[in-house]
């Protein structure tokens, strides 16, 4: 016997339910269960493979496997060098890297189906990345992601972004006043916020300075957290800027969120149920001493 289907109520879109007890909404996607965890044959987004058949210093292109319709989502391959990492970019490779985040932040904020551009990146099988090949992705959403809402709302990006933000906790800083710190309150054990120390609300508004520093300081921090344990740290990243529905949005302040997985050498940060189902966080490691040691690092 088939399952009633939910009421109209729960539903935004073809593919969007919402949560009743919550109000958080979740993307019903069967046709990603199908997607390949590992290239059949070689790596597609080497030059000549199947994402990318022609030469390229970086490349964007939808994703074969969207978690919603209409080409809103999108890979973007950092280099063509398969074994590199952000860390191994020179200034001139990370600034295409920024450019082509500023340009398809853009060009997808353009759409009128379109009110949000969210940039992120998994890194390392251990988060989920199917294929070591450097890249990134993009997600297109036709409203404010919640996350990025709570920030924009009540004063907030000011006092946890702006110039006193930081306090003791500054990891590393590069042109154009973008410094790296370890939250006051970081959820995972080796957190950073990169921002400006003056507001620029998003990507395509960074001048060429503001690119150029954004690029140093990612490269920077990425190879931080690789010798921090002498290994590639599994991380997520993920850009907050403003959304692009035509709204005022004094509150916007463009910054990167790096989440690391390992508290460890080794040893990951598991979130269970004590912080699932609390909403409240436990860190095993005290933010000072993370910026200590990814200073050192």
């Amino acid at each position: 016997m088939d399952a009633p289907a939910p009421s109209h109520e729960h539903q935004r879109g073809p593919g969007e339910r919402v949560d009743p007890l919550t109000g958080a909404s979740t993307w019903i996607v069967p046709s990603r269960q199908d997607r390949p965890n590992l290239p059949a044959h070689g790596c597609p987004f080497c030059p000549g493979g199947l994402e990318a058949p022609e030469p390229y210093e970086v490349k964007a292109f939808p994703n074969r496997w969207p978690p919603f319709p209409g080409q809103r989502a999108e890979i973007v391959l950092y280099t063509p060098r398969h074994d590199a990492s952000f860390a191994d970019l020179s200034p001139a490779e990370a600034r295409r890297v920024v450019d082509l985040w500023a340009d398809r932040s853009a060009a997808l904020g353009s759409r009128p189906d379109v009110d949000y551009v969210l940039v992120f990146e998994n890194r390392g099988p251990e988060v989920g990345a199917t294929i070591a090949h450097p890249h990134g992705q993009i997600y297109a959403f036709g409203s404010v992601p919640p996350a990025a809402a709570v920030e924009l709302a009540g004063g907030r990006t000011a006092a946890g972004l702006g110039p006193d933000a930081p306090g003791h906790r500054v990891v590393a800083a590069a042109g154009a006043g973008w410094r790296a710190w370890v939250p006051v309150a970081a959820t995972w054990p080796f957190e950073l916020l990169l921002a400006p120390a003056q507001a620029v609300p998003d990507l395509p508004t960074l001048d060429s300075d503001g690119r150029d520093g954004l690029g140093r300081l990612l490269v920077d921090v990425v190879g931080r957290l690789d010798r921090l344990f002498d290994a590639p740290m599994p991380f997520m990243l993920w850009f907050h800027q403003r959304p692009f529905d035509g709204g005022e949005w004094p509150e916007a302040w463009l910054h990167v969120h790096i989440a690391p997985l390992l508290r460890a050498p080794g040893v990951p940060r598991f979130v269970a149920s004590g912080e699932l189902g609390s909403g409240v966080w436990f860190n095993p490691v005290d933010p000072a001493e993370a910026a200590a040691r990814l200073r050192e690092a």
